[in-house]
């Protein structure tokens, strides 16, 4: 049992109910033995620096109180920790999609989800890295994706009225209608070079995103190799089709699909690439990047699974 746990609170995750979440979890907290205390996030990026901080100051655990985004900066601060001044990473996913919550078989009511942190056997998960032709990196715990599965990122942020799956779901329409374009792309996926005109490229740590996408049934987060997922250029009647599929994760029946595996994999574009990180929004409409690779870190991270996992 960790002995000093910090809890890092996203107060706007799930629309602002994070708050009266986290009010609920009192009664847990006050019977726990050890010391526990909170910290809110005030602005983009404040749980990296939060969760860093702890580590520097001697806390065993660390639990992401929020969704996809806010367990995203929790790695990205741990990850930036030497291994031997890493905590323990615990989740309550109180988020919107809770995709790698799932992934990991956490319970997903916050109350039983800080039991279960703050009472469960560590174990570990592998953490991608992302190095941009700028040589800036980003570490991601369950998907990245690029061209059309980015801008639904993009215009999903774009609905607050919206939340969940839904919001996903008409970012996916909208999408679908206004942003239906190929890029060429030139990879190397394990030293094997391939040119492709894609709509979306999806490197996969976990099976699912946007809440209940199941982008790529078979990624797992502790077998350490990525899982891809190429569309080529199709129409939009294919695109409409191919929503209901990926939602139950039989996509890769259509011949427009393309999955496989890899450790790593680069990739340059002929336009500049939208980029997503966890369904967080990593280049945006007005970028120019056209250069990133990516690696598998295999077992990089210490964390509370859910019962059953390996």
């Amino acid at each position: 049992m960790p002995r000093k746990v910090k809890l890092i609170l996203n107060p706007m995750a799930d629309m602002g109910n994070a708050w009266r979440i986290a009010n609920d979890l009192r009664p847990i907290l006050k019977e726990y033995n050890g010391h526990a205390d909170w910290s809110g996030t005030v602005y983009p990026g404040h749980a990296v620096e939060l969760a860093r901080q702890a580590g520097l100051d001697g806390y065993d655990m660390v639990i992401a109180v929020g969704g996809d985004g806010t367990a995203h900066e929790v790695v990205n601060g741990l990850m930036s920790l030497p291994e031997d001044k890493r905590p323990v990473m615990g989740i309550v996913p109180v988020g919107s999609g809770n995709d790698f919550a799932h992934a990991i078989g956490l319970p997903m009511k916050a109350d039983r989800a800080l039991a279960h942190a703050l009472n469960g056997e560590p174990g570990t998960v592998d953490i991608g890295l992302m190095t941009d032709e700028n040589g800036r990196t980003e570490y991601f715990d369950n998907t990245i994706g690029m061209g059309f599965d980015a801008v639904v990122t993009i215009r999903s942020h774009k609905l607050p009225l919206l939340r969940g799956f839904v919001m996903y779901l008409v970012a996916v329409i909208q999408t679908i209608m206004l942003n239906n374009w190929p890029i060429k792309m030139e990879f190397d996926i394990d030293g094997e070079k391939l040119v492709r005109d894609n709509l979306l490229v999806a490197l996969c740590n976990g099976p699912r995103e946007g809440g209940g996408f199941v982008v790529a049934p078979d990624a797992k987060n502790n077998d350490g190799i990525f899982h891809y997922v190429m569309i080529s250029y199709c129409s939009r009647l294919t695109m409409f089709r191919l929503v209901p599929e990926v939602m139950k994760g039989t996509h890769g029946k259509f011949k427009e699909v393309t999955l496989g595996s890899c450790r790593s994999m680069s990739l340059k574009s002929s336009l500049p690439l939208y980029i997503h990180l966890d369904g967080e929004v990593y280049t945006s409409f007005g970028s120019n990047l056209r250069g990133v690779s990516f690696e598998m870190l295999p077992g990089a991270l210490k964390i509370i699974k859910g019962e059953g996992q390996a």
